[in-house]
């Protein structure tokens, strides 16, 4: 029997036992009457009438009452007889007080029984709202208040085929994207999880990890992407300290998660400065409450979003590059401003400007016939600029950076490395289509770029310029389906001395990603 049920019973018993009660108190009461007044009062006759049809008495006591009445009623009434001084009989008014204190009795009873009622009634209009409540309900409201609920993991993954066409290609190399060879098929190309939250109203906390990272001797290994703290310094979290290794505040696509950008890969003018996008160091970062807001709407309605890195965000870092430590004991500098303006036709536009300064000690190895450059102790003068804007797709959108600088560079006779200028960005245009939970989103993108390539080996030059079109299809919020084809004007092999060009080839990329 449920507990609803057993309550019920409890009181249905409980009101009879007391209702029985009441009626038992009456009928004594009336059968301890005189007959006198029995017999006087003709509205005993409906009294009992409504008594047993409430149910107060049995048939058997109606009909005992009745005969009384009757019986009394047909005789006259006899004088009273003296009661014998051993047994006196009680006074009418005697047993009328007996019949009082019996009805008092009954009544207060009553009222505790009430009482019970009432409570009960609130037990099971609680019990109504209990069963009403989903399991998830009940169990958030167990957990509500405890730290750890208030972290979340969540990830994604990107399972990449890329087929190259012509004879030109078969030397393409892309830096970032590994599919892109002959003797390449199935890739993984990320393989993300995410642990992230609020541990308090002022300690924010993530950490992501790859499980398609490469240790740089062998492929797929469990790398750290990002570890940190945000640390607030008010309730709105307007103002707070980043610590720990994560992304350097430069450039648009650069702070733009690979989740949510539509193109395979970055583009190499930005890309370059920050390869990984990461590094160990500690920013502060600065933005009104209303912006923190926009900047998390242009991620969560799928606009291509960077995310909230501020308004304004300065800091510094180490500067060599993703899991590798300081060369120099030089940080790098950096700041950046973006500012996102919200119409009120709903159109969303950005404009961002950053740079960051500082000294990059390249890696060098031996060259064929030439052999090891050499290379300034500290590092060489690495700094860049870079301006970006954004028209955010609804359903139209831009998104356009270019970014101007010097850096490590290989030397022509590849003797040296040099400190040279570099320059180049990309423009991209898109279109974004929604159906209902789906949507389609084509783009057209052109990557340029003239410069050293730091974190290449020796920093050999590099010369890329190429055109993506492509198509992104999300059939729903956990899977997304990306077609990219890439014609290649010129890109430079940075893989290996002596570094040649591929000019006019072709690629097809196709990937699967799936967010969970």
């Amino acid at each position: 029997m449920s507990l609803r049920n057993r309550i019920h019973t409890s009181l249905l018993s409980k009101l009879s036992q007391s209702l029985r009660a009441l009626g038992v108190a009456l009928t004594f009461g009336m059968l301890c009457l005189p007959p006198q007044v029995m017999a006087d009062n003709a509205a005993l006759m409906k009294l009992f009438e409504i008594m047993k049809a409430k149910g107060s008495i049995t048939q058997e006591e109606y009909d005992q009452l009745v005969a009384v009445a009757q019986a009394e009623d047909a005789k006259p009434v006899p004088a009273p007889t003296p009661v014998p001084a051993a047994a006196p009989a009680l006074p009418s008014n005697e047993r009328l007080e007996q019949m009082e204190e019996r009805l008092a009795q009954t009544e207060a009873e009553m009222k505790e029984l009430d009482a019970h009622i009432a409570e009960s009634k609130k037990s099971l209009a609680e019990l109504d709202k209990l069963s009403s409540e989903t399991p998830k309900d009940l169990m958030e409201k167990m957990l509500d208040g405890k730290w750890y609920e208030n972290l979340s993991f969540r990830g994604y993954a990107q399972f990449r085929y890329t087929a190259l066409y012509g004879d030109n290609a078969e030397g393409l190399n892309v830096p970032n994207d590994r599919s892109v060879s002959d003797t390449e098929s199935f890739l993984i190309r990320r393989g993300r999880l995410i642990l992230s939250g609020d541990v308090s109203d002022h300690l924010y906390i993530y950490a992501q990890s790859d499980y398609a990272g490469s240790t740089g001797t062998g492929d797929f290994a469990l790398q750290m992407r990002d570890l940190y703290a945000d640390i607030a310094l008010d309730a709105d979290k307007e103002f707070r300290f980043r610590v720990g290794q994560s992304k350097v505040p430069f450039g648009f696509v650069n702070l733009q998660s690979s989740q949510n950008r539509a193109p395979m890969e970055r583009p190499d003018a930005l890309n370059s400065a920050v390869e990984g996008e990461r590094d160990i160091g500690a920013y502060f970062y600065w933005a009104p409450k209303e912006k923190r807001k926009l900047f998390s709407k242009l991620v969560k309605e799928g606009l291509k979003g960077s995310g909230d890195y501020g308004v304004f965000g300065i800091g510094a870092y180490n500067g060599q590059g993703l899991n590798r430590g300081d060369l120099n004991g030089q940080p790098h500098y950096v700041a950046r401003f973006a500012y996102p303006v919200e119409f009120k036709s709903g159109q969303i536009m950005e404009f961002g400007l950053q740079g960051y300064t500082g000294s990059f000690v390249s890696r060098t190895s031996n060259i064929a016939g030439v052999g090891t450059p050499s290379s300034p102790e500290h590092g060489n003068k690495d700094e860049r600029m870079a301006l970006t804007y954004v028209l955010y797709p609804q359903p139209f959108g831009i998104e356009a950076e270019w970014a101007w600088g010097r850096g490590p560079q290989l030397s022509d006779d590849m003797t040296t490395i040099e400190t040279a200028s570099l320059q180049g960005g990309y423009i991209q245009a898109n279109y974004r289509i929604k159906q209902g939970e789906a949507s389609w989103f084509p783009f057209i993108r052109y990557n340029h770029y003239e410069g050293g390539r730091k974190f290449g080996t020796n920093s050999p030059w590099d010369n890329v310029s190429e055109v993506d079109v492509g198509l992104e299809w999300a059939p729903n919020k956990d899977i997304e389906l990306t077609l990219m084809y890439t014609h290649t004007f010129q890109r430079t092999n940075t893989s290996a001395a002596p570094y040649d060009e591929v000019e006019n080839a072709d690629r097809l990329g196709l990937q699967l990603q799936w967010n969970f």
